[in-house]
């Protein structure tokens, strides 16, 4: 590999939990497993919400739930692919994670569907 991959983490965060913050973290744990690996591999692991929940916070939201959320989380994922070089796609229902992959699609970026497709990663 001649130089680290961001590779954008994408699966369900928000789905299927009705707003339930312990479940909704619980997702979120699910994601975050993937960095690990993906790090150990020379790569730099990225989950939207990383990066979408401190700027909801500072946007004085509530939280996920709150209105404002729309207007930051799906598009914090769209800015983050401007400069990803791939997405791994993690299974579960998720509308969010289904528009990464189109977008990533769309910009010829590859989309990994187990951590074992990304290069370099051993399992």
């Amino acid at each position: 590999m001649t130089k680290p991959l961001m590779i954008l983490i994408a699966g369900p965060y928000a789905s299927g939990t009705n707003g339930d913050p312990a479940l909704m973290r619980r997702n979120l744990d699910r994601l975050e497993e993937a960095a690990w690996p993906l790090f150990q591999a020379g790569h730099i692991p990225m989950i939207g919400e990383w990066v979408a929940l401190p700027v909801l916070s500072s946007a004085g939201a509530s939280g996920p739930g709150d209105p404002l959320a729309a207007d930051v989380m799906y598009p914090t994922a769209h800015r983050l692919l401007q400069h990803c070089d791939g997405v791994l796609r993690l299974p579960g229902e998720s509308k969010g994670a289904d528009q990464d992959v189109a977008i990533a699609r769309e910009r010829g970026i590859p989309v990994y569907t187990a951590l074992a497709d990304v290069p370099g990663v051993r399992q």
